[in-house]
């Protein structure tokens, strides 16, 4: 275990530029923060390549880090690499796992355009891993997968499941190119999901918490659906309907 003290280390200078998506896009590398998020990570084999512990933390003795270098640090040097209230004083340094094609034996799919949400994104990441959707496929206008509050609003799903940044284009293409029908969501010229029945295969598409998904991706889709609102709300949070678009077509396979 090495002790760093100052926040000049390069190391900790490393870690800190990991907090902006231009140095998780060039490094291939992010930070996860927190006792749960970083006992997701050491589950995944490879996954995390460095841990860092505030000296006030210290090593948890339930955490199996293996073979995996330690860094402690000082309380001072913890507080810098996060951006919540009450930091945890425990981060890991985790390799992106890159995935560009279908994942293989994948039947259910969520497709997100254009989400800027961190927490709309990471609770519909956690949500699609709790439904056992096999793949979710983030395009191009979303907010950055690894960012901090994705992260923390996904709760360890980004370990469990791929996710994948892709033009949903292609993709509605290639999964209608393997029989798996695309559901576009819309308010207009759309049916009731309820009457949806689907087979063995299926692709959820969601957008922009704002404008929706954009019409030309809506007219690729193999049909779109809507959920009715009975109150005198004008919509639904897309995470929310999601978690209800998602169970819905799972129990229906």
């Amino acid at each position: 275990m090495k002790y760093i003290q100052s926040l000049q280390n390069s190391q900790v200078k490393q870690w800190k530029k990991l907090l902006t998506k231009k140095e998780r896009d060039r490094s291939g590398t992010f930070l996860v923060e927190g006792y749960h998020l970083v006992e997701e990570a050491l589950k995944q084999e490879e996954q995390v390549l460095e841990l860092i512990i505030s000296e006030k933390t210290g090593l948890p003795p339930r955490l199996d880090a293996g073979q995996t270098p330690i860094y402690m640090v000082t309380e001072e040097i913890s507080d810098s690499l996060s951006d919540t209230e009450a930091p945890q004083g425990i981060y890991a340094v985790c390799r992106q796992i890159r995935q560009e094609g279908m994942p293989q034996d994948a039947k259910t799919f969520l497709l997100i355009d254009a989400v800027q949400d961190p927490g709309n994104l990471g609770t519909m990441i956690r949500t699609a891993d709790a439904a056992g959707i096999d793949a979710v496929i983030v395009g191009r206008g979303s907010v950055d997968i690894y960012n901090s509050k994705v992260l923390r609003s996904a709760q360890g799903s980004h370990f469990h499941l791929p996710i994948i940044r892709g033009d949903l284009h292609e993709w509605t293409a290639k999964l209608k190119g393997k029989n798996i029908p695309v559901y576009g969501t819309a308010l207009e010229g759309a049916t009731a999901y309820t009457g949806i029945s689907t087979e063995n295969s299926f692709a959820l598409m969601v957008g922009n918490e704002g404008s929706g998904i954009s019409k030309d991706l809506l007219a690729e889709t193999t049909a779109n659906l809507y959920i009715p609102i009975y109150g005198k709300s004008e919509s639904l949070n897309v995470a929310v309907a999601t978690g209800i678009l998602l169970y819905y077509l799972k129990n229906k396979i």
